[in-house]
């Protein structure tokens, strides 16, 4: 293939919406080496490589927390747990010995408040089909190169789902007294790595921002699920976020409030230009005298043309409303015979 270079600030479209002063020097995202690198991973976004998951799920405050914690995810010892040095470690108690461990070096911190965590929680994943023992492998090698010189972590591998995950847990105090506090900013870097892990053990793996992917929608956080659930389970209130964003959705679908907001115009203006971006680069390609580089324009182009339209929450919500209002409005039309049927 040939080797040239592409648009100018092209990597922007793949670089995390992370402000540069709130990053830590440490957690600055790298740019992508050489053109070689860079069509390697245009070719990998069109082709939808899965995207690797890294969600800091928790964090454990005291003792009792923590030995709860790590008797969960090593399901009370039955589950092999991997320590920093590579060790197993097995069995209940000495799931119980390394919470104890743990708790004991966190009571020695002087500047150590009752709020400040003993233990930072994560998740690791991949979507079904992928092959669990190398994904255990590449999170052991992420773990050992992020935190091996710097933390205490257990990790524990989990196949009894619709998709392997590893739970890694790393204690928060270092060890030279340097606190874990990861940032957005240090979650986008840990991705990065984690998928370059997996791609040196044969498993296609991506990490690009949603906006690359033309996903305007941001998910819904897991303790606002959570609440959301147990409201639908007749065990609680609806989420006082969930209700303004169903007040903010009823308004665009019944009140004529169809103004965009301006987060709505902001993500239409990076759409446009992130597609706009990628055409371009499509035609840049399409020039090259390499019959790769041009079969690779062709799937650039095929790419952009099947993102969907930007989106967001409330317009999804104003039409989830629409269409329920429509169903009732159809069965309120039927004859009362028919409606009992």
């Amino acid at each position: 293939m040939s080797d040239f270079e592409f648009l100018p600030g092209f990597e922007d479209v793949w670089r995390p919406p992370v402000r540069s002063r709130a990053v830590r020097p440490r957690a600055v995202l790298g740019k992508i080496s050489g053109s070689a690198s860079t069509r390697a991973k245009l070719a990998r976004v069109v082709a939808r490589t899965p995207e690797v998951m890294v969600k800091v799920t928790g964090r454990t405050r005291d003792p009792g927390h923590l030995a709860a914690h790590l008797s969960y995810i090593t399901r009370n010892g039955e589950l092999p747990a991997t320590d920093r040095d590579g060790g197993d470690i097995r069995g209940a108690r000495e799931v119980r010995d390394v919470a104890a461990d743990w708790s004991a070096l966190a009571a020695l911190d002087g500047r150590r408040r009752a709020s400040t965590p003993e233990s930072v929680s994560m998740i690791l994943s991949m979507p079904a089909g992928t092959d669990a023992a190398r994904l255990l492998d590449a999170v052991v090698a992420f773990a050992a190169k992020q935190f091996g010189d710097r933390h205490d972590y257990l990790l524990v591998l989990h196949t009894d789902t619709g998709h392997p995950h590893v739970h890694l847990t790393v204690r928060a105090m270092g060890d030279s007294g340097e606190r874990l506090n990861p940032k957005k900013a240090d979650l986008e870097a840990w991705r990065q790595e984690f998928a370059e892990q997996l791609r040196l053990r044969g498993i296609a793996a991506e990490a690009t921002p949603r906006r690359a992917r033309g996903i305007t929608r941001k998910a819904e956080r897991t303790p606002v699920r959570k609440l959301r659930d147990r409201h639908e389970a007749g065990a609680g209130p609806l989420p006082e976020v969930r209700r303004f964003a169903y007040q903010e959705a009823g308004r665009a679908a019944f009140g004529g409030d169809t103004a965009p907001r301006p987060w709505e115009t902001q993500l239409r203006t990076t759409q446009v230009r992130i597609r706009q971006t990628y055409v371009r680069e499509a035609q840049i390609l399409r020039s090259s005298a390499d019959p790769q580089d041009r079969a690779l324009a062709d799937r650039v182009m095929a790419f952009v043309q099947s993102l969907p339209q930007p989106d967001s929450q409330r317009l999804a919500l104003a039409r989830e409303l629409r269409k329920a209002n429509r169903g009732i409005e159809l069965a309120q039309a039927k004859p009362e015979g028919e409606r009992s049927r």
